[in-house]
């Protein structure tokens, strides 16, 4: 599978609210691309509609040249972080993936395997719903990594994430990256991003204000914050 993003000119409303205005921009493998912008910029929007989730009045938002929905096992083509809260609070964390896993043909042995790659092979029968919030992340990680997709689309990924983890998270992300991988993150931490994302998309009001190289972004003003700052104020 392709595994270059997409996203045409898509245009979507919520009643009088304009979400999303016109966006587009392409993300393609071998590096982390950051999805920066202020809340209310339309990044949950476009990453909803990536994943059929919404549906916009216009515009196209393709996956390896597809629509999500067209997929025939979504979870190989495409893993996704968008909410750690999304699970099933009396299922144990190894059943919450392994009922994901069933749903797509994955062998329980790749459940076990994330485990341990998430760190959470000691809590895997602790009901989820007694997680913390950098563990429910981290079970997510582990869910979009399940079909050992392509492209990845993670939404604020840092979230309550330990010193530690806040390590673990970035060497994951890199490492998927050069391995030829497509990874989208979305995130309000620019200092993160600064030295882990190769490109940027900084988007406000609805549409792309920026979509540039980070070391461009880096030369010309100083640092990423700074010019995030300037780009959408």
């Amino acid at each position: 599978m392709d595994a270059t993003i997409e996203v045409r000119g898509l245009r979507k409303r919520y009643g009088p609210t304009v979400a999303l205005d016109g966006m587009t921009f392409t993300a393609g493998p071998g590096r982390v691309t950051g999805f920066v912008g202020p809340n209310g910029a339309g990044k949950s929007t476009t990453l909803r509609v990536l994943l059929g989730l919404d549906r916009p009045d216009a515009g196209t938002a393709l996956v390896g040249g597809r629509r999500y929905a067209t997929l025939d096992r979504p979870l190989t083509g495409v893993g996704a972080l968008l909410d750690a809260g999304a699970l099933h609070p009396g299922r144990s964390g190894r059943d919450h993936l392994l009922w994901m896993a069933r749903s797509q043909r994955i062998a329980a042995g790749r459940v076990d395997e994330l485990l341990d790659e998430v760190g959470l092979h000691d809590q895997a029968r602790r009901r989820a719903g007694g997680y913390s919030l950098g563990m429910r992340v981290r079970l997510g990680v582990a869910a979009a990594l399940l079909g050992d997709p392509p492209i990845l689309l993670l939404d604020e990924p840092f979230n309550g994430l330990d010193p530690a983890g806040f390590v673990w998270m970035r060497e994951l992300l890199r490492g998927r990256a050069e391995s030829g991988r497509t990874v989208l993150v979305s995130s309000h931490l620019m200092g993160e991003l600064q030295d882990l994302a190769g490109q940027v998309i900084v988007v406000a009001g609805g549409r792309v204000v920026a979509d540039v190289a980070t070391r461009d972004l880096r030369d010309r003003y100083g640092s990423l914050e700074s010019a995030y700052l300037e780009l959408v104020r």
